[in-house]
């Protein structure tokens, strides 16, 4: 239960993952997550690892690489604001899950980000991957991350997740995928606070309780999307070098672009 007092400064937007995998580092926590729906994974303590870029083997790159990624802190849209008629394909989905150690090293992974239509991959599970990568085109802008726990928001804070799919089978196989080179990913090691700000809603709060100073740490919206902004500057450097790769064999999504 022991925590490391926060700075003052804690909150500035630019530093925000520089001090907590500080934090993380020097401090275990315990956190008490609060939010006001069900969080598509369950959260707990983890320790920081780098970003990693995990590439598969593929055919070389006939098209110019090249999409400008937005994510700037705007408000995620719910589903009641989405324009069903637009889309951008060239989306991505970010979803923590069970750690594991890439075989090159120690470090630990938790947290993944796979293109939108890794999710219509033939070793998916169907057709929920396809109903997914439906929901998150819809309203999008081009190159925009969206968390999972984002789209648990939109579906009336999961009671809609029926409806979709298996979100848990599907970001499992997601892993999977990576794991066996089928397609691009960045995979990340977020520190503790870090990782449970994208487990839960927008609109949600992260509670860490300083047992030195007797009082709980609140993050909330604005220390999420330094979070997200942070996984999108990664990103953008990625794809600027080369555009990720979806996988082999795709199944035609639900629509048609």
């Amino acid at each position: 239960m022991d925590t490391l007092a926060a700075s003052a400064h804690l909150v500035d937007r630019e530093q925000l993952m520089v001090q907590l995998t500080d934090h993380a580092t020097q401090h275990p926590r315990r956190i008490n997550v609060r939010t006001s729906g069900p969080a598509p994974w369950r959260c707990r303590p983890v320790e920081p690892a780098p970003a990693r870029l995990e590439r598969a083997a593929r055919p070389a790159q006939t098209s110019a690489p090249g999409t400008s990624l937005l994510l700037k802190g705007s408000p995620p849209m719910t589903h009641r604001q989405t324009d069903d008629s637009a889309r951008a394909t060239d989306t991505y989905l970010l979803f923590a899950h069970e750690a594991y150690y890439p075989d090159s090293g120690t470090q630990e992974i938790n947290t993944t980000v796979v293109a939108a239509a890794s999710l219509l991959h033939p070793q998916v599970r169907q057709p929920d991957g396809a109903r997914m990568h439906d929901r998150l085109t819809r309203g999008r802008q081009p190159g925009e991350i969206i968390p999972l726990s984002t789209l648990t928001h939109e579906l009336d804070g999961g009671a809609s997740w029926p409806a979709v799919g298996d979100w848990e089978r599907v970001t499992a196989d997601l892993v999977q995928l990576v794991r066996t080179g089928e397609c691009d990913a960045l995979s990340l090691g977020l520190p503790e606070i870090g990782r449970a700000l994208v487990c839960v809603g927008p609109h949600s709060h992260v509670r860490a309780f300083d047992a030195a100073a007797g009082q709980f740490i609140t993050y909330g919206p604005q220390e999420r999307a330094a979070v997200l902004a942070e996984v999108d500057r990664f990103l953008t450097g990625l794809v600027a070098e080369r555009q990720f790769w979806a996988g082999s064999g795709l199944l035609p999504p639900l629509f048609r672009p």
